[in-house]
């Protein structure tokens, strides 16, 4: 019996948990630089990608991400150097009942490609960044109860990108704007 009442506990646990677990997708625009780049302006790209909302407590939660990122940087003579990662931040957010929230916490980019690219012109350069990235992520943003919302997040690099012997101390610097939208449970009302 008593293992027949521990069972049926751990279902409406795990029941309860499932119930409270948000998806959602999202993107936005990029205003992306790397540090140290000799003069480098902000390159315009896109994001785009899916979260996932686990709730710790009432007002807290733990938000995982997959999200394609277009950063890099602009150089003079209308070069840019265009990389392309698939990030994954793992984020700690505090949710207001009124909508608004705050998040933070770290990210791992995995770079997918890299090129130099001027006019019609382009460059592979893959091999001369890494093929990791470490940032932390800073945001805030509000959610309609519709599940429809906006957000602005920073991006700090905290590893260097370069690879090879000259590598110089160059990392990302990725400002994001975005909407998402947040599939809700109707039975948990949240």
């Amino acid at each position: 019996m008593k293992k027949v009442l521990l069972a049926l506990l751990f279902a409406v646990s795990i029941s309860t948990i499932q119930a409270q677990v948000h998806f959602g997708v999202k993107g936005g625009v990029n205003f992306a630089n790397v540090t140290n780049s000799d003069g480098g302006k902000t390159r315009i790209g896109f994001n785009g990608g899916v979260q996932v909302g686990i709730p710790v407590s009432e007002q807290i939660s733990v938000q995982p991400e997959v999200v394609y990122s277009s950063q890099g940087v602009k150089g003079d003579d209308d070069m840019q150097a265009i990389l392309n990662y698939i990030n994954v931040p793992v984020l700690l957010q505090y949710n207001n009942p009124s909508g608004f929230f705050a998040h933070t916490g770290p990210q791992l980019g995995f770079l997918t490609s890299a090129k130099l690219k001027q006019g019609s012109q382009e460059l592979d350069v893959k091999d001369a960044f890494k093929s990791t990235d470490f940032s932390w992520a800073f945001g805030a943003g509000y959610v309609l109860p519709s599940g429809f919302g906006f957000n602005g997040r920073y991006n700090l690099g905290l590893s260097k990108i370069e690879d090879g012997q000259d590598a110089g101390s160059s990392k990302n610097s990725v400002f994001q704007v975005g909407i998402f939208y947040v599939i809700r449970n109707a039975k948990s009302g949240k």
